[in-house]
């Protein structure tokens, strides 16, 4: 190259060029969500759905496959008899047997994982898993759009996967006693939710905004977590009836409570409370306040001395105080050591609030309750 001669640099703006690439990953991004959009609203899933079927009937006996059939084609029937009272009986029995056949029990600690055969039981309306070793549910969960009740507490669950919001028809979920720390923000597409149970799980501290679209919820149960402060997303849930806030971290309660309209039992027990705020009296449906009284200092008159309202305060005995204390500093001292020893999970057990929903339900038979009671420790030897 000689001396003299002009050397021509390219020169491009990086600008323009990502630019570029943002658009083709945009475009590509539609397209992938085209195609999954097309391979959803096609009928090979169905198909293969229903040759899974058909392999799966092949397995049964023949009067469960008959009773599956007859319970699957009953909607179809046109020609209706009226029934004899013998005829409505025989009716009422074979229905039995066939509701039997929609709902799934699993139970025991030698369950590790879901047996292989439930991936065919699409039909299905209710699971009942209990007291098992399994950490996940099923990648096949979202085929059961007939599910209804989903019953899994007491397991080793560590999370519930995002397709879970693809069950719209849920009324019924209860994942409490699991090791869940996080709620994933699909399962405020469960718009029919009735009932939420999330209690006594490993590091639950929030919920996400979007459950609060759950507006048909009227039980919610987020007792014995980690929470600080009551979720924005339940003071969203206009019908909820039951909030179950007892044995978390709460230092006060929000100032718009009676947001909640419809709230007629509130069990705030076993929290860090020293008041309580004047909103609660503008809630003219609650009927039931547990509170503990050991700390509370400030509490509006209008609650406490009100007929029509069952308040409730629990005081801990010297005996449970000086075990709480003690409790307290064996926690402070494994704080002090976790950075050297390995962690140890929380384990929690469901005895105590099992006792205290139990004795609670009792008071609201009775005309006139203590105003103030004492937690006790009960022990059985069998």
């Amino acid at each position: 190259m000689g001396l003299g001669r002009k050397v021509d640099v390219p020169v491009c703006d990086l600008s323009l060029l990502k630019g570029l690439w943002e658009v083709r990953v945009k475009k590509h991004r539609q397209r992938q969500k085209k195609e999954q959009e097309r391979i959803e609203k096609s009928a090979l899933p169905k198909i293969d759905q229903q040759w899974q079927y058909r392999i799966y009937c092949k397995s049964l006996k023949t009067q469960e496959r008959n009773l599956l059939h007859h319970y699957l084609e009953r909607s179809t029937l046109t020609d209706i008899q009226p029934y004899t009272a013998e005829q409505q009986e025989q009716t009422d029995q074979q229905e039995q047997k066939e509701a039997s056949k929609l709902i799934f029990q699993l139970d025991g600690d030698h369950w590790t994982d879901f047996p292989k055969e439930l991936q065919w039981m699409t039909y299905l309306k209710e699971w009942h898993v209990t007291g098992t070793k399994i950490r996940k549910l099923p990648d096949y969960l979202a085929l059961f759009t007939q599910l209804t009740v989903l019953e899994i507490p007491k397991n080793a669950i560590a999370e519930l996967p995002p397709e879970i919001g693809k069950l719209t028809g849920l009324r019924d979920l209860n994942v409490s006693y699991n090791r869940l720390s996080k709620v994933p923000p699909e399962l405020g597409d469960c718009e029919n939710l009735e009932k939420l149970q999330l209690a006594g799980n490993h590091n639950l501290s929030e919920l996400p905004f979007e459950l609060s679209s759950l507006k048909q919820l009227v039980h919610l149960d987020i007792a014995e977590n980690r929470f600080v402060s009551i979720p924005i997303c339940a003071l969203r849930m206009t019908s909820l009836q039951l909030l179950d806030l007892s044995n978390n971290r709460l230092n006060d309660l929000p100032q718009d409570m009676d947001r909640l309209e419809q709230l007629v039992t509130l069990f705030i027990h076993k929290n860090n409370l020293s008041y309580l705020p004047h909103c609660l009296t503008n809630i003219s449906t609650l009927k039931m306040i547990v509170v503990s009284g050991d700390e509370l200092n400030c509490i509006p008159t209008k609650l406490c001395c009100n007929p029509d309202i069952k308040f409730i305060r629990l005081y801990d005995n010297p005996a449970s105080e000086e075990k709480r204390k003690k409790e307290e500093e064996k926690k402070k001292e494994k704080t002090k050591k976790r950075w050297t020893e390995p962690r140890e999970e929380e384990v929690k057990d469901s005895r105590e609030k099992e006792f205290m929903e139990a004795y609670i339900s009792s008071l609201k038979d009775r005309d006139t309750v203590p105003y103030s009671t004492t937690k006790v420790s009960i022990s059985c030897l069998l």
